[in-house]
C-alpha cells in the first residue's frame, strides 16, 4: 500500500491528517516484512503503530497483552472505529471462544489480541497455523525480561514464537525498558535484524518534583497539591491497599472526592471505580500499582506519589500517564525516609536471590534519584540510556521550578532536606542506542523556563469554550453509559477539546475534527450537532454532586445502627482492616466511644496487660508479645482505647 492509502485510513478511521514521530516509519518496516523493537513513552502512540497495518495489509495481527480488561476496550475501541477485531480468553464462554475461532481461520478480524499463556497452548499454535496471518505485536514488551521492572513468567513462553511460526514478523512494543531490558528483548524474542525504533525519553512538559516529608506534612501536602488542580483529573499512587482506602476516606473528610482502585477490590466496582475517573465524574483516583496499563486519558494534570516506587521505570511509566495531550503537567513524589522499610519488605518476599538482588540495585537507584540534586529529567534520560545535550531541563524542582502549592508550604514542611545545588557537569552516561536512519533525536536543547509555572490551563480555551467542554463532556458520559463503554472509546478528551475550539456546522468541518474519523461522524454526528445548537440556546451542563457524607460520619452511624466491622466494609467497598484503622483513629480523637465487645472481654483484658507494660507507641512489639489468635485489629483497637484514656501512662 502506498503512502496517500495510509493516509486516508489514518484520517477516515482515526480522525489524524498527520502521524506523531516515528509511527509512519514504524508501519513501513512492518508492512515491509521486518521485525521491529520500538521503545516509545507512554501515549505516543504505539497502538496505531500495528492497528493501521493491520486494516491496511487487510490480514490479522496477533497482539499479545497482558491484561484482559485492556484487551476488552481495544476491541471496543477498534470496534468503534469500524475496524473488526476480538479478544480470546478464558473468561469467554466454551461457544463464544470457538465462534471467536473459526471466524479468525475465515480472517474476519483484522486484530486478534491473545494472552501470553493462551499463545503457549500447543492447541493455540495449532489453530493459528490456519489463520491468515500479518505479523505478531507483543505489547508491554518488557515483561519478557527478568531484568524489567515488571518481569512475568509467562512472558518468557514467547521466545518460541519464532520456532512456531518462522515466517512471521513480529513487532515488540514498551514504553519504559533500559538499554539492558531492551537487548534481553531482542534476544529472547529472537528477533532478524530488527528496525529498531527508539523514542527520547525527555517529557518535556511534565515537571518532576520529589519532595522527602515527614508523616505530618505529609498528608497536609497531599491535600495542597490537590486544591491546587481544581477541577483536573489526578492519579494519586499509593503503596500499599490499607493506604489507598486511608487515603480516599482522609481525602473524602476534606471535601475532596476520590475514588480507589486495588487488586483486592470486586471485579464489578473496581471497573466502576474506573470508568467513574474516566468519565470525569470523580476527578481524583487513589491506586497501587494495580491501576494504570492501558489507560488512555490524556487530560491528567498531575499524578502524585505517596512512597517511593520501586524503580525509575515503574515511576517513568506511571508518571506519564500525566500531560498525555501535551500540556503541562505534574509528577509529585511525596515520600518518606521510612517508605524503605515497606520496600524492604516486598523485596524479602521474593524467592528468587537474583531476582532479590536486582530489586535491591532498583531500589538503590530509585532511591539515588528522590535524594540527588541533579536534574531529574537528566537523571531518567541516563537511566535509559540516553544522553542529551544539556544539563538543566529548567522543569523540575532541582532545576528550581517548583510547584507554587509546594514552595508556598510551611517553612518547616519544606526543611527536612536542604539539596545541594546541581553540579555544572552531568554525569558521564551509557551511549544511547540508536538505529542511524531510524531513531527520532532527542530534543536539542530542554525548554524555556516557565517562571511562574500553572498546574495546567483549567479552561483549555477561554469562556464560555470551558462550558462547552463541560457539556461535551456530559453527553460523553451518557453515551458511554448507554453503548456500556468507556468515556474514552466515544471520543477523546483531545476531540472533544478540539470540538469546542472549531464549533463543526456541517459534516465536512465535523470530519476536520482531530480524532474523529467517517465512522465516529456518521454515528455521532447528529447529537454533536445538537449538542452545539442546545449550547446555543443557553444549554450548560450540570452541576455534579461531588462531596460525599463524610466517611467517619457514615461509619459512626452504621456502628450505632449495630453493623458489625464486616458488615461496614462490605457496604463502604473496604477492607475490614481499613474501617477498624478508621474507628480506632476515631477513639483516639474522642470522637466515638470504645466497645469492649469490639474485641472481646478476654482479648482485652490481654492486650490491655502488655500495652501498659510495654507501651503504646509501637504495634509490633506488642504483637510478638501476645498470643497468635490475636489480631492486630484487636491491638490496634485496644491500643487506640488506652491513648484515649486520660488514667493511662502512654508511652
Amino acid at each position: 500500500m502506498d503512502l496517500p492509502d495510509l493516509y486516508a485510513d489514518l484520517k477516515r478511521y482515526w480522525g489524524y491528517d498527520s502521524f506523531r514521530p516515528m509511527q509512519e516509519r514504524i508501519i513501513q518496516s512492518l508492512m515491509g516484512g521486518s521485525d521491529v523493537a520500538v521503545v516509545m513513552p507512554t501515549g505516543g502512540g504505539k497502538s496505531l503503530c500495528y492497528q493501521l497495518p493491520a486494516l491496511a495489509m487487510g490480514q490479522t495481527v496477533v497482539v499479545i497483552s497482558p491484561l484482559i480488561a485492556l484487551m476488552q476496550d481495544q476491541v471496543a475501541q477498534l470496534g468503534d472505529m469500524g475496524i473488526p477485531s476480538a479478544v480470546l480468553n478464558s473468561s469467554q464462554a466454551s461457544d463464544e471462544q470457538r465462534t471467536v475461532m473459526r471466524a479468525a481461520q475465515q480472517g474476519a478480524f483484522r486484530l486478534l489480541y491473545l494472552s501470553p499463556e493462551r499463545l503457549a497452548r500447543p492447541d493455540t499454535v495449532a489453530w493459528l497455523h490456519k489463520v491468515p496471518l500479518a505479523f505478531f505485536a507483543i505489547d508491554e514488551a518488557h515483561c519478557i525480561s527478568e531484568w524489567g521492572h515488571e518481569f512475568r513468567p509467562e512472558y518468557r513462553q514467547l521466545s518460541s514464537l519464532r520456532a512456531n511460526f518462522p515466517d512471521k514478523p513480529i513487532a515488540a512494543f514498551t514504553a519504559s525498558a533500559t538499554k539492558r531490558v531492551r537487548q534481553d528483548i531482542l534476544d529472547q524474542l529472537r528477533l532478524r535484524e530488527p528496525h529498531k525504533y527508539i523514542a527520547s525519553f525527555h517529557r518535556a512538559n511534565l515537571r518532576y518534583v520529589a519532595h522527602q516529608c515527614d508523616s505530618k506534612s505529609h498528608a497536609r501536602l497531599l491535600v495542597a497539591a490537590l486544591k491546587a488542580y481544581p477541577g483536573e483529573s489526578v492519579i494519586v499512587y499509593a503503596p500499599t491497599i490499607a493506604q489507598v482506602e486511608q487515603t480516599v476516606d482522609y481525602l473524602a473528610d476534606r471535601k475532596i472526592a476520590a475514588v480507589p482502585y486495588h487488586g483486592k477490590m470486586e471485579t464489578g466496582l473496581r471497573r466502576r471505580n474506573q470508568e467513574r475517573w474516566m468519565n470525569d465524574e470523580v476527578r481524583v483516583l487513589v491506586g497501587t500499582i494495580a491501576f494504570g496499563l492501558g489507560i488512555n486519558k490524556s487530560s491528567v494534570r498531575a499524578v502524585i506519589h505517596l512512597s517511593l516506587p520501586k524503580s525509575i521505570e515503574q515511576y517513568y511509566q506511571e508518571a506519564g500517564r500525566a500531560g498525555r495531550d501535551g500540556l503541562p503537567a505534574d509528577c509529585v513524589m511525596l515520600w518518606q525516609p521510612k517508605d524503605a522499610g515497606l520496600l524492604a519488605y516486598f523485596i524479602d518476599q521474593l524467592q528468587d536471590p537474583n531476582e532479590k538482588q536486582r530489586a535491591w540495585q532498583r531500589y538503590h537507584t530509585v532511591r539515588r534519584f528522590a535524594e540527588s540534586a541533579r536534574c531529574r529529567h537528566l537523571q531518567i534520560c541516563t537511566h535509559f540510556g540516553q544522553t542529551p545535550k544539556w544539563e538543566r531541563c529548567e522543569m523540575c524542582d532541582v532545576c528550581g521550578n517548583s510547584p507554587a502549592w509546594l514552595v508556598a508550604a510551611p517553612s518547616e514542611e519544606l526543611a527536612v532536606k536542604k539539596k545541594k545545588k546541581p553540579k555544572a557537569k552531568a554525569d558521564a552516561a551509557p551511549a544511547r542506542e540508536v538505529s542511524p536512519t531510524r531513531v527520532a533525536a532527542p530534543p536539542a536543547s530542554p525548554p524555556a523556563k516557565r517562571p511562574a509555572f500553572q498546574p495546567a490551563v483549567a479552561a483549555l480555551s477561554a469562556p464560555p469554550a470551558a462550558e462547552l467542554m463541560e457539556l461535551f463532556k456530559e453527553w460523553r458520559r451518557r453515551t458511554a453509559e448507554r453503548s456500556q463503554v468507556p468515556a474514552y472509546i466515544v471520543l477523546s478528551d483531545a476531540a472533544l477539546a478540539d470540538l469546542c475550539r472549531k464549533q463543526p456546522s456541517n459534516l465536512r468541518e465535523l470530519l476536520g475534527v482531530t480524532g474523529i474519523g467517517e465512522r465516529k461522524a456518521e454515528q455521532y454526528g447528529s447529537e454533536v450537532f445538537a449538542t452545539l445548537e442546545a449550547y446555543r440556546k443557553g444549554a450548560r451542563a450540570e452541576a455534579r454532586e461531588t462531596a460525599e457524607i463524610s466517611p467517619a460520619e457514615e461509619t459512626m452511624r452504621m456502628l450505632a445502627e449495630g453493623g458489625s466491622f464486616e458488615e461496614i466494609a462490605k457496604a463502604r467497598g473496604r477492607q475490614v482492616a481499613t474501617v477498624v484503622n478508621m474507628v480506632a483513629d476515631l477513639v483516639e480523637k474522642g470522637r466515638l466511644d470504645y466497645r469492649v465487645e469490639w474485641v472481646g472481654e478476654e482479648s482485652h483484658r490481654r492486650i490491655e496487660e502488655v500495652v501498659r507494660r510495654l507501651g503504646a507507641q509501637w504495634l509490633k512489639p506488642l504483637r510478638e508479645a501476645l498470643p497468635a489468635e490475636i489480631t492486630y485489629e484487636q491491638i490496634r483497637l485496644v491500643v487506640a482505647y488506652v491513648r484515649s484514656s486520660a488514667e493511662a501512662p502512654v508511652r
